[in-house]
């Protein structure tokens, strides 16, 4: 029986020009191949959130942002002994070349529409749920 544990991890919406970035994870990956999601990851020892959002980031992409603010908080189970705790942030890219880590199979800025089509139902509810495309749509983030 393994012991229960909790994961801090950090998320991006990174917005370009009224998209959002997606990244879809490697085919080998071993939790969700294939799926697309949001840029992020978890948090280290001794890392703000800040820090590891940063961090995080430019290992997966190769993008340098600027993260603003935390729009939202999370907690999921991803098994019956693993609690995720999850901060998603709004960043702003410094430059919009993308550079994907071994992780990651692809990359892409997209539309409300086209993301619905794309993300897990799961990620689609808390951006709803917190009125993320709203807040893109209307330009109400510093």
């Amino acid at each position: 029986m393994s012991i229960p544990s909790i994961v801090v991890a950090v998320k991006a919406v990174i917005v370009q020009d009224d998209r959002l970035l997606i990244i879809k994870r490697a085919t080998d990956d071993e939790i969700y191949p294939g799926t697309w999601e949001l840029v992020g990851g978890k948090l280290d020892f001794g890392e703000t959130l800040e820090q590891a959002l940063e961090r995080e980031v430019f290992e997966e992409t190769g993008l340098r942002v600027t993260v603003q603010h935390l729009l939202y908080a999370t907690t999921f189970l991803t098994d019956s002994n693993r609690q995720v705790v999850l901060m998603t942030y709004w960043a702003h890219p410094v430059a919009t070349t993308i550079t994907l880590s071994e992780e990651h199979s692809d990359a892409r800025w997209v539309t409300a529409d086209e993301v619905r089509q794309m993300l897990l139902q799961p990620i689609l509810d808390d951006l709803d749920s917190h009125d993320v495309w709203t807040l893109i749509q209307t330009k109400t983030i510093n």
